[in-house]
C-alpha cells in the first residue's frame, strides 16, 4: 500500500522531484538516471543516522530493506517479496544464473544480436562447459518470431532484453514466454530498460529469471539490482557465493550446521548495500505513487512528441521503431551530414545529456521530461547542423 505521503504527483509537480540545473536537457535515462528529490532526502537521513547514532537504527533499516523487496515484487508482479534477491548489478545477477544452471555438453543459449554485452559475455564464458551461444537476428521484421525460429532441441535457455539498449526495440514478452513455457525452454529477461518505464507482468511473461539494475528507469543508484528466480527453479541453481547472509538461520552465529535459505536471500552471500537500499526504495516510492501505467502513458506521449520533432529535421533518420507498441522510452537517430560521435560530442557540450549507441545518438526521456526540454534539445541539433 502507498501511504498518504506518497500521494499521486500531478504533472505540474514533477519539477519539485527533479530540480535539475537549467543548463542541461537530461535525455539519458537509459544510461544513468538522476535521483528524485525524495531519494536525496532518504539518503541524507540515513547518512545522518549513521554519523550521529551508528547502527542504532539498524532494525528500522531492515524494515526499509523489506519494503524495497515488496516494491520490487509488485513492480514485476511476483507472488511474494521472498522471491526477490538483491544483487550488486545486472551482470552479477546474470552470472549467478549462468553458473548456477546444470549444463550438459551441447546445450545452447539463445540471445539476440542487439544485446548489451552483459547479456552476451556471461553466456559466452560457458564455452568450457560445452555450452554454445546462438544469436537471433532481430534487425528486421518480427523480433519474437525471429527468436522463436532460431530455437531447436538444444536450446536450454533464451536470454533477452525486454527493451534493446541501442535500438529501443521492445519485445512481446507474453508471446515469447508462452512459447518458452510450452516448449520447456527457460526464459531469462534482462528488464533493465523497461522496469520503471513500462508495465511488466511476470505471470503473463512466464519468465523464469528477471534481472535489472536500479540506476536507469527505476531512478535509483548504481550498485543495486533485482534478481528474480522462479521458486520452482530456485533450489536447482547451484550456489557459488557463500557467507553468513545466505543461510536459513541467519543471525544465529553460534550454529555450526547450516543450509541455504529457502527464499531468494540464498543468492545474497554477505551484508546488504544498505545505502543503496534506502536510495532505491525511495525512488521506487515515486514510481508507485505516480503509477506505472501513468508513467507508461506519459512516457509514450513525450516520446511521440520527441519523434515528431526529430522528423522535422532534414537528413535525420530514426533508428528506433516509430510504432509505440514496439518501443519504450528510447529514441535513437543519426544524421546524414555528421557522424554520431561528432553530434553526440557537440550535444553534450551544449548541455544535452544523451548517449552514442548503436550507430546513432540515443535520447531517452522519462515521464517527468517536459516538452520544453525536448524542444531545447531539438533546437540544439538544428544549431549544430547549421554550423
Amino acid at each position: 500500500m502507498i501511504d498518504s505521503s506518497q500521494a499521486t504527483i500531478k504533472t505540474a509537480d514533477y519539477s519539485t522531484e527533479f530540480p535539475q540545473h537549467e543548463s542541461i536537457c537530461y535525455l539519458n535515462h537509459a544510461a544513468v538516471s538522476p535521483w528524485p528529490k525524495r531519494t536525496l532526502d532518504a539518503v541524507t537521513k540515513f547518512s545522518e543516522q549513521n554519523v550521529t547514532y551508528g547502527a542504532t537504527y539498524y532494525p528500522e533499516w531492515l524494515k526499509v530493506e523489506q519494503e524495497l523487496r515488496g516494491r520490487l515484487a509488485r513492480l514485476i508482479n511476483a507472488p511474494s517479496s521472498q522471491d526477490i534477491a538483491l544483487s550488486k548489478s545486472t551482470s552479477e545477477a546474470l552470472s549467478i544464473i549462468a553458473y548456477g544452471l546444470n549444463w550438459s555438453n551441447g546445450d545452447e543459449v539463445l540471445i539476440t544480436n542487439q544485446e548489451f554485452p552483459s547479456n552476451r559475455i556471461v553466456w559466452e564464458s560457458l564455452h568450457d562447459k560445452g555450452v554454445s551461444v546462438k544469436v537471433a537476428n532481430i534487425d528486421s521484421g518480427d523480433p519474437v518470431n525471429a527468436i522463436i525460429a532460431a530455437t531447436n532441441g538444444k536450446t536450454k535457455i533464451i536470454s533477452v532484453s525486454s527493451v534493446q539498449y541501442a535500438s529501443g526495440v521492445s519485445l512481446d514478452l507474453e508471446q515469447l514466454g508462452t512459447y518458452c513455457a510450452k516448449h520447456k525452454i527457460l526464459l531469462c529477461i534482462d528488464a533493465i530498460q523497461s522496469l520503471g518505464a513500462i508495465p511488466f507482468d511476470l505471470e503473463k511473461n512466464h519468465a523464469d529469471f528477471v534481472v535489472a539494475d536500479g540506476h536507469k528507469w527505476m531512478l535509483g543508484p548504481e550498485g543495486l539490482a533485482l534478481l528474480y528466480v522462479s521458486p520452482s527453479i530456485r533450489e536447482q541453481l547451484s550456489l557459488s557465493q557463500f557467507g553468513w547472509h545466505m543461510v536459513e538461520h541467519r543471525g544465529d552465529y553460534n550454529r555450526q550446521a547450516w543450509q541455504p535459505a529457502n527464499d531468494a536471500t540464498r543468492f545474497e552471500c554477505g551484508s546488504p548495500n544498505m545505502l543503496g537500499i534506502h536510495a532505491l526504495n525511495a525512488s521506487l516510492s515515486l514510481i508507485e505513487a505516480v503509477g506505472i501505467e501513468n508513467i507508461n502513458q506519459r512516457l509514450q506521449s513525450i516520446t511521440n512528441y520527441l519523434i515528431k520533432q526529430l522528423q522535422t529535421i532534414d537528413g535525420l533518420h530514426l533508428l528506433s521503431p516509430v510504432d509505440s507498441h514496439k518501443r519504450a522510452g528510447i529514441v535513437t537517430f543519426r544524421l546524414e551530414s555528421m557522424s554520431p560521435e561528432t553530434l553526440h560530442h557537440a550535444l553534450m557540450q551544449a548541455g544535452v545529456i544523451c548517449a552514442c549507441r548503436g550507430g546513432g545518438v540515443r535520447f531517452s526521456p522519462h515521464f517527468y521530461t517536459s516538452e520544453n526540454t525536448t524542444d531545447r534539445a531539438i533546437a540544439q541539433i538544428k544549431t549544430i547542423i547549421s554550423g
